[in-house]
């Protein structure tokens, strides 16, 4: 029997994460993706125009509690914050949402500090870390490598690999994007096709290679927590709302800057580094599906196997128990 859609993209995810962790050789009990990280709580604020588009509880109550996750890239758990692997930066928010019939409910909002994404699947994902992969392989074609050859083919790819990167002078002062579209519905049913972005309230800074090289290996992680001790960190959230015929079932097409209207949803003040961070790190599992009235995934299919993906590292991570 042919596997429905839905097996598919477990089993793909589940290789994913097999192929991200043999990559990088996380060790148990961390995520193959964004190993390093931070947890934050804090306080969103939703604008009118929040509730206008969406009858979300998060956008139309007057304040919910956020738990903000801010992360360097790879599945390397001891990156320095000054490598240049560590770029793109991930900045992850959960709103938690009133109890319902007594049981804890949630949704969240993923980002990333560069608005491309290289690939529309999961499978092209793993297309291209094999790519990457036999490019190092001692008996590696040379010219072209086999990453080489894969970027040629994929020109979202090689936009994503040659878009600059810069190291970040703070985790506050990156803006970050959500590369995947949401539908927001008002209450009057009206939908509106979005992409979240995130923008620092104290504009964007960010190091030259030489500036980043002379600081400390854990200068981003020590930054902020003394920025918070200082009186916090704080972002706005926004939406670039799609006009009529955009694309959004494709994370690798953006839609441009002009002529698209930038909504303000919202701010987030962040005011305390959370408790317990590593195990909270460890035991968290945020989710790209909204699963909140108010709020739809696009047909987009990165959003679901983004979603295997998280849940799958999730429960390796909880299983593996807590880090020593």
């Amino acid at each position: 029997m042919p596997l429905s859609t839905n097996e598919k993209t477990n089993e793909t995810a589940a290789t994913l994460v097999k192929t991200l962790q043999g990559a990088f050789h996380t060790p148990p009990g961390y995520r193959p993706a964004h190993a390093r990280g931070i947890l934050l709580t804090g306080t969103f604020t939703p604008t009118p125009e929040a509730g206008s588009l969406s009858k979300a509880v998060h956008f139309t109550q007057p304040s919910t509690p956020v738990l903000v996750r801010f992360s360097n890239s790879t599945g390397l758990p001891q990156i320095p914050d000054n490598a240049n692997d560590a770029n793109p930066r991930g900045m992850a928010v959960r709103f938690t949402l009133p109890e319902v019939n007594g049981r804890r409910q949630h949704t969240d909002i993923i980002t990333h500090s560069t608005p491309f994404f290289p690939v529309r699947t999961g499978e092209g994902f793993l297309e291209l870390l094999g790519a990457i992969g036999a490019s190092s392989a001692p008996d590696a074609p040379k010219s072209p490598s086999p990453i080489e050859a894969f970027l040629a083919k994929t020109p979202s790819a090689k936009a994503f690999v040659e878009a600059p990167k810069p190291t970040p002078a703070s985790f506050a002062t990156e803006n970050y994007f959500g590369v995947n579209a949401f539908k927001l519905v008002s209450a009057d049913g009206k939908a509106t096709f979005v992409r979240y972005r995130i923008t620092a309230d104290a504009g964007a800074a960010h190091l030259s290679d030489d500036e980043a090289k002379a600081k400390d290996p854990a200068f981003l992680h020590n930054e902020i927590q003394t920025r918070i001790i200082d009186g916090g960190a704080s972002f706005t959230l926004s939406a670039q709302v799609a006009n009529e015929g955009d694309t959004t079932d494709d994370a690798t097409v953006r839609w441009p800057e002009e002529g698209h209207e930038l909504v303000k949803l919202g701010s987030i003040k962040l005011e305390a580094i959370a408790d317990d961070n590593d195990e909270k790190q460890r035991t968290i599992i945020y989710d790209p599906v909204p699963r909140v009235e108010g709020v739809e995934a696009s047909d987009d299919p990165l959003i679901d196997m983004r979603a295997s993906i998280y849940l799958v590292s999730g429960r390796e991570r909880r299983a593996a128990g807590p880090h020593h």
